[in-house]
């Protein structure tokens, strides 16, 4: 099995963002999968799976339950096995309150706590720990808003059913959501007209007829459409030729209702003809919009 063909995924996130459940989908996926190992034998494991292993696909979950002080080795050991087989970092997180309230809904006890330690402290002291493997991440996924079926769907779209080649998805939001925290690029449309406040528009979203047909005639918004399709058309190979496995396009107005969404269908539509892995995600469609 040359290096070429044999995949390894490697997963990582803080505690109760959801790894079980992905590494889960992946066994079912025909992947094998190794739960909390140590990052000083990935090398090891990566040999053996090579030159044994049925399967050419291997996830590993690699998290805050190891020795704390072996988590910072990983990227240079990434970076070491790199000429045998290229790996791709999974991280996931979520927001601090979401993490609290699934620790206290579950019962479970998180690997940072003791006598000294709260729940909140834990979760905190827990991004500090895993710096080093958020930061050489190749996709970032926010599960905060993502029940386990959402997460899984997410998952075989990424990672079990895309094509070889760049992954991408475009993804509105509103603002007054905040911002997503898993996108590589953001583009603010918040300077264009605004359906929301034509009465007769409220109601509708960006992927209904009379909302298109009012943004389709402001030119403002055709000129913005323009720009960030030049913008990507422009820069997609490049992120490509640096190798790049994902990329998420977020497109954000206030509410997540009207422009944003309008945009991101228009790209969407547009981007999905020439990467044959393109996905559309509206996160906050259907909140109260402004």
């Amino acid at each position: 099995m040359t290096s070429k063909n044999f995949r390894l995924i490697v997963i990582s996130g803080r505690s109760g963002s959801g790894k079980s459940t992905v590494l889960n989908t992946l066994e079912d996926a025909g992947f094998n999968c190794i739960d909390n190992l140590p990052p000083a034998m990935l090398p090891e494991l990566v040999k053996w799976m090579q030159q044994s292993a049925s399967s050419n696909q291997a996830a590993v979950c690699i998290d805050a339950r190891i020795a704390t002080d072996s988590i910072a080795t990983l990227p240079e050991i990434l970076e070491n096995i790199s000429d045998t087989v290229k790996a791709e970092v999974l991280y996931l997180d979520a927001e601090d309150a979401i993490l609290l309230q699934r620790f206290s809904a579950t019962r479970r006890k998180h690997p940072l706590t003791d006598s000294h330690q709260s729940l909140a402290e834990a979760i905190q002291s827990e991004t500090k720990l895993l710096a080093p493997i958020a930061t050489c991440a190749t996709l970032r996924l926010d599960t905060s808003s993502l029940s386990v079926q959402d997460l899984r769907t997410e998952i075989k779209q990424k990672l079990i059913q895309r094509s070889n080649g760049l992954a991408l998805q475009f993804m509105s939001f509103g603002f007054k959501h905040g911002l997503p925290r898993d996108t590589d690029l953001v583009f603010d449309v918040r300077c264009l007209p605004n359906p929301y406040w034509d009465k007769s528009l409220r109601k509708f979203t960006g992927k209904d007829k009379p909302v298109q047909e009012f943004l389709q005639k402001e030119q403002t918004v055709n000129d913005m459409y323009q720009d960030i399709h030049d913008f990507m058309a422009r820069w997609l190979p490049e992120y490509e030729k640096n190798q790049r496995s994902y990329l998420t396009v977020a497109i954000g107005c206030t509410g997540g209702q009207h422009r944003s969404v309008y945009l991101t269908e228009r790209l969407h539509a547009d981007f999905s003809k020439h990467y044959s892995s393109t996905q559309i995600r509206h996160r906050d469609l259907g909140q109260d919009s402004a």
